[in-house]
């Protein structure tokens, strides 16, 4: 699943004739880079979810190809764990790969990368990765710790490792919430709590596109300049 239903209020003036999916960095909307890395690592189908601007994000998913299903989130925006839970119905109830709309990667494909350490006999969820040096564009710390075997704890310090939008997911948790919306962050303290949330490292770099100034950075990267 793409997550693509924010608002973009962080973009500024960029978001105000469109949805930040469909911002161009490096010649390609936001969407297309993720795209990219989706069909790199997924079968069909491959969800879409929009809020903000939804008939432009509807129109551009439509044209992108039959795999894709575009779930219109109204007249509420659900969150990232009530997104997936919504497209379920779509995506079955096996584990999934889930991707932010607004991150951009340099280096190994990353899905491939998840799925090669995916191990969901003793994994809730498993999340891709950088040091803090390699996230790109990234203001503050990290997000999470590494412990042993791959098992993460929050660490929003300057050692922390930066959550790069990718991970796989099993559903069975989010499904079983009864909130329509809700985050994904209230189900990673669960399985954290439960010793099931690991992480993977990432070998490339990633770039935050959240904000105006990331383009550029994210542009740099992309062209193999990979200054913080």
């Amino acid at each position: 699943m793409i997550l693509a239903a924010g608002f973009g209020t962080r973009m500024g003036s960029l978001t105000q004739d469109r949805p930040k999916p469909l911002i161009e960095v490096g010649g390609q909307a936001l969407i297309d880079h993720a795209l990219a890395a989706a069909r790199a690592g997924a079968a069909a189908p491959i969800a879409v979810n929009g809020h903000y601007r939804a008939a432009q994000m509807r129109d551009a998913v439509t044209r992108r190809g039959d795999d894709l299903h575009f779930l219109q989130e109204t007249p509420d925006i659900l969150d990232s764990g009530g997104g997936v839970k919504n497209a379920l119905s779509v995506l079955g109830q096996a584990p999934l790969f889930t991707l932010n709309a607004d991150a951009v990667w340099s280096g190994p494909d990353a899905l491939p990368t998840l799925e090669a350490a995916w191990d969901g006999g003793r994994m809730g969820a498993l999340l891709l990765l950088v040091p803090r040096a390699r996230a790109v564009g990234r203001t503050g710390g990290g997000d999470f710790g590494l412990g042993a075997e791959g098992r993460l704890h929050w660490d929003k310090g300057p050692d922390g490792f930066v959550y790069t939008g990718a991970q796989i997911l099993d559903p069975a948790p989010v499904a079983a919430r009864r909130e329509r919306v809700f985050s994904l962050r209230d189900i990673w303290q669960e399985m954290m709590d439960e010793g099931r949330l690991f992480g993977v490292v990432h070998a490339g770099h990633w770039a935050d596109v959240g904000h105006p100034d990331g383009i550029a950075a994210a542009e740099r990267m992309l062209d193999g300049d990979h200054a913080v």
